[in-house]
């Protein structure tokens, strides 16, 4: 009876996963793609993707030098309102995520609300300025890992050895490649690993929540961890303080990796506003409290702090508090975790840069569109693009640690530019077309979160140009970030007004009426398409339903 009963639960389970995986490729269908790739993830693992990405602790870390120069004031509170607007951002993001969930989203979204004239230009400048700044972040990241694991080395030898630029870089290669070989040959089981990330990661939080209270015997008083407000740049205070909102803005980043999965994802409309915004509430609460545990417990004298005797704030905090040992055990699970968050990223660039391709818009997109069944059904060529553009990006680090700076601000200015032009195209010209998923924030509020969200993110790109030391920067100490991400942006749009408005018309169609279930016919019925033209129209490009069902009438 036992058997009988295991065999209906198990045959109801197949069952609801069937419908579930329909319903996805339907909603697939309606915007105007095939299911092409497994759906691997599920919502836990792509709130864990997106949060392993973000690697709370290992990101703060690597940023601490922005916020610490504004003191406890700046880290405490410059975190918690920073975070909180980045919340806002994630909540514009999530009603399109839940709305319209596809690898390629950013620039899906703007084609389809932005108008006519412009659809195609900005579709092209937000899909160049996502990868790219995927790939940014992919650099900063294996960066930040590189210098992390030559600083546990630096401690072992007691501040006796300083690595040079070419030692930091063969680190950073050897880095990207092992990530590369990770990214491809465990792709099957790619979203079970994202729980054991999200397990470590916490893992590391909580160690360090309780290890540097209980081995720093004289802790800072509440006063000075919420109120005591420092200023080790040459801007004025105030500015010094939102200086600091640039710790937060680097870490709680890359959340659109939860979009660029959505293809792989069950139950996507409501799995990637779920990842979304359980990533940045999560690093909002637990980002605030690691920073009051750090203010709580670091030396005072904060110039000691910067960049301190191992090149880095943290791994002199950790130092201080638990001594050489101490220091050494926190500090290797710090890179480990941020090796993680490593193949993380790269997941969610190379599947941009393949929805890209997918969409004619890269070069060599017809090398880098095949998926490779052998591999798990993944885009192994988009894998391995990302990997080589990451090691060629990266030699900049032998130039000038500021050059590699600007690279990695990709991941911040790229990015936000990206975030930026979907939510307002949709609120300047199809608010009218917008058609809400299962999540979503409200006729009366959305709009409004959307203009927020617009706005924050303007002031994130502005924030991250700025040199952070302080006016009349030296050669060494200039932001170059205005320079690499001008050149992306403006060589992007160069491109197409020059050689791709010939070709480039967005997204496109790669629907087969072959390959359509009923559910999928049904569903691009309700959109208003005519389905029995359809194969025909499957080279060619989508912009809105109204168009689409011109072009394929």
């Amino acid at each position: 009876m036992s058997d009988e009963s295991s065999e209906v639960r198990k045959a109801s389970a197949n069952h609801g996963t069937t419908v579930l995986a329909n319903e996805d490729a339907a909603v697939l269908a309606r915007l105007g793609y095939k299911q092409e790739l497994r759906r691997n993830f599920t919502m836990i693992e792509v709130f864990g993707i997106s949060f392993s990405i973000m690697g709370l602790l290992p990101s703060i870390a690597s940023t601490l030098t922005y916020s610490i120069a504004a003191g406890p004031v700046g880290m405490v509170w410059g975190w918690f309102l920073a975070t909180g607007l980045l919340f806002v951002v994630g909540l514009a993001m999530a009603d399109l995520g839940s709305a319209m969930p596809t690898s390629g989203g950013l620039y899906w979204w703007t084609h389809f609300f932005a108008s006519p004239k412009t659809r195609n230009p900005l579709s092209f400048l937000v899909g160049y300025s996502n990868t790219l700044g995927l790939v940014g972040g992919l650099c900063s990241i294996d960066y930040g890992f590189a210098l992390m694991f030559l600083s546990v080395i630096v401690i072992a030898r007691d501040g006796a050895w300083t690595p040079s630029n070419g030692t930091i870089y063969g680190v950073f290669l050897v880095t990207v490649l092992c990530h590369g070989v990770l990214a491809s040959v465990m792709s099957r089981i790619m979203g079970k690993l994202q729980t054991i990330f999200v397990v470590l990661n916490f893992v590391l939080i909580f160690a360090t929540i309780i290890a540097l209270p209980v081995g720093r015997k004289n802790r800072n008083a509440g006063g000075y961890i919420f109120g005591q407000v420092e200023n080790q740049t040459t801007w004025p205070n105030g500015w010094a303080f939102m200086l600091s909102w640039l710790c937060p803005i680097w870490t709680v980043g890359s959340f659109d990796s939860c979009v660029h999965i959505s293809e792989e994802a069950a139950n996507a409309t409501k799995a990637v506003p779920y990842g979304i915004l359980m990533s940045i509430g999560s690093c909002w609460l637990f980002g605030f409290i690691l920073n009051i545990v750090i203010s709580a417990c670091m030396n005072p004298d904060i110039a000691t702090l910067l960049p301190g005797t191992y090149g880095q704030p943290m791994a002199q905090i950790y130092y201080d508090a638990l001594g050489k040992n101490g220091a050494l055990g926190m500090m290797s699970l710090l890179f480990i975790v941020q090796f993680l968050m490593g193949v993380s990223i790269l997941v969610a660039a190379s599947r941009q840069s393949w929805a890209f391709s997918r969409d004619g818009a890269l070069p060599f997109s017809r090398f880098f569109r095949p998926i490779s069944e052998t591999f798990g059904c993944i885009p192994l060529r988009a894998v391995w693009g990302c990997v080589f553009l990451t090691a060629i990006l990266g030699l900049l680090s032998l130039i000038a640690p500021a050059a590699a700076q600007a690279v990695f601000s990709l991941s911040v200015a790229g990015n936000n530019v990206a975030w930026a032009i979907p939510i307002l195209c949709r609120v300047v010209w199809g608010q009218a077309k917008f058609k809400p998923g299962p999540f979503y924030t409200g006729d009366r509020m959305s709009p409004i979160i959307a203009w927020a969200a617009v706005i924050f993110l303007a002031f994130g790109v502005i924030l991250c140009m700025f040199p952070v030391g302080g006016p009349n920067p030296t050669a060494e100490s200039m932001n170059y970030t205005v320079v690499i991400n001008s050149a992306v942006w403006g060589g992007a749009l160069a491109y197409y007004y020059l050689d791709a408005y010939k070709w480039f018309t967005g997204p496109k169609i790669t629907l087969d009426l072959d390959d359509l279930s009923e559910s999928q016919e049904k569903a691009l019925a309700d959109e208003g398409l005519e389905v029995e033209n359809l194969a025909d129209a499957r080279t060619g490009s989508i912009s809105h339903p109204e168009e689409m069902s011109e072009k394929m009438a």
